[in-house]
């Protein structure tokens, strides 16, 4: 059997995307550059359909060719139908074979918190029992059955904005007061020790921990953006495996998981982000989260390359 020559490696060929150039994303750049990938870094929004292109989407700095891979930063906020267009352009570059990291079926899974609820649910994943319905009358009388606070959160929301504990049917907004006009209910699991509050940011990236925190505050609410303290997080296996198996029901392969433990000391899953800031978890854990996300997304091109694939078949034989 005659051996191909070798060829000369190209540098593989990322797309950024990101809603703008802030510390993660220079961070990305700068990680992706050490590995001797090449970069360009464009707004999804600037991304375009063209069904006359040879692969249907018209990417700036891309002429008529595609990247190898898109690392999804941050998206655009926008209209419905703009939001809506963005993540067809995703769903179009998976279609077209480039590696989209996370997919467009990852970020709808975890934008939509009730959809993040229901996937955790069907996957046997403990998590706070929640509701999502579109009337106060109904929302009133699923507090009632439950005789419990419920936390109110934005359907579409992030970094610990607009949450809201009800304790009973005056917490409750009108409807023209919600966001967007839904209710999103989940049973509120918070417990305090000593007056602070605590839960656990675990980041998953290529079916692993790649690292992980304590978020701790004098306040319910333990977002990094809402004034909540990074603390250095020991191992804690059952954890870990909730933060994976969370990530795979979501279909995320660089996601952040919350997480904490109930009254009854019960782990549960709280939300998964499919689009993690990491400062708080950098400073706590002292891992380079963009160099891993770099290398991991290298090798996940590596892996799939014609180049893999030959020598994968050269084994074989």
């Amino acid at each position: 059997m005659q051996i191909p020559a070798p060829q000369p490696a190209k540098s593989p060929r990322i797309l950024l995307v990101t809603a703008g150039i802030d510390r993660h994303a220079r961070e990305l750049i700068r990680a992706f550059g050490d590995r001797g990938a090449e970069i360009r870094v464009v707004e999804l929004a600037a991304i375009g359909f063209d069904t006359g292109a040879p692969h249907g989407v018209a990417i700036p700095g891309f002429a008529g060719t595609l990247p190898d891979a898109v690392c999804l930063r941050t998206m655009d906020g926008g209209s419905f139908e703009q939001v809506t267009r963005r993540l067809g352009v995703l769903h179009a570059l998976s279609r077209v074979g480039v590696i989209v990291s996370n997919d467009a079926r990852a970020v709808e899974n975890c934008v939509d918190k009730s959809a993040t609820s229901f996937l955790l649910a069907r996957a046997g994943i403990p998590s706070p029992r929640s509701y999502a319905v579109e009337t106060r009358a109904e929302a009133a009388r699923l507090l009632a059955h439950e005789g419990r606070p419920m936390v109110l959160k934005p359907l579409f929301g992030a970094q610990g904005k607009g949450l809201k504990l009800i304790a009973s049917e005056a917490d409750l907004p009108a409807e023209t007061e919600t966001a967007g006009g839904v209710y999103y209910l989940q049973h509120f699991a918070g417990v305090a020790v000593g007056g602070r509050f605590a839960d656990i940011r675990i980041l998953v990236s290529a079916g692993r921990v790649a690292a992980a925190m304590r978020r701790e505050s004098s306040g319910w609410i333990t977002n990094i953006k809402q004034g909540a303290e990074a603390l250095p997080m020991p191992p804690d296996p059952e954890l870990e495996a909730l933060a994976i198996a969370a990530t795979e029901a979501v279909g995320g392969d660089f996601c952040g998981v919350d997480l904490l433990r109930d009254e009854a000391g019960r782990a549960q899953v709280i939300e998964v982000n499919s689009m993690p800031a990491w400062t708080g978890l950098k400073r706590a854990s002292g891992r380079d989260i963009a160099a891993i996300r770099a290398a991991d997304l290298l090798a996940r091109i590596a892996a799939t390359s014609p180049r893999a694939a030959t020598a994968g078949a050269l084994a074989a034989s």
